[in-house]
């Protein structure tokens, strides 16, 4: 499942060159184009939800695939240990500007609450 104007899922075909630094048979990750922090990789689910609360809903297992692939991130990027924040933004007013959910993983320095 896929939108034919959607960013997300033209570098999930390959139609669009990203920076790949994690996959399964229902994930990617690749480097963020404008970095907020030494370690900021995308996760996004293979298929299109719009945002968080349409993969909340979808297929079973699929946010969990998710979840486990920003950790996996986390660890080859070697911040695990030293911590890291995973970021969801779900719509426009949260910062939401490709409408394909994504799991922003950030990591490699110190990151300040509250963020803004």
């Amino acid at each position: 499942m896929s939108e034919a104007d959607c960013l997300f899922c033209k570098i999930v075909a390959g139609e669009i060159p990203a920076k790949i630094v994690h996959e399964t048979d229902r994930t990617l990750a690749f480097r963020d184009v404008n970095p907020q922090a030494p370690t900021h990789v995308l996760v996004v689910p293979k298929d299109h939800y719009p945002d968080a609360a349409a993969l909340a809903a979808a297929d079973h297992g699929l946010a969990d695939d998710v979840l486990k692939a920003a950790h996996a991130v986390a660890e080859q990027e070697g911040v695990a240990g030293s911590g890291y924040r995973l970021v969801f933004n779900t719509g426009a007013e949260a910062g939401q500007t490709v409408f394909h959910v994504h799991g922003h993983v950030l990591g490699g320095r110190g990151l300040t609450w509250p963020p803004g």
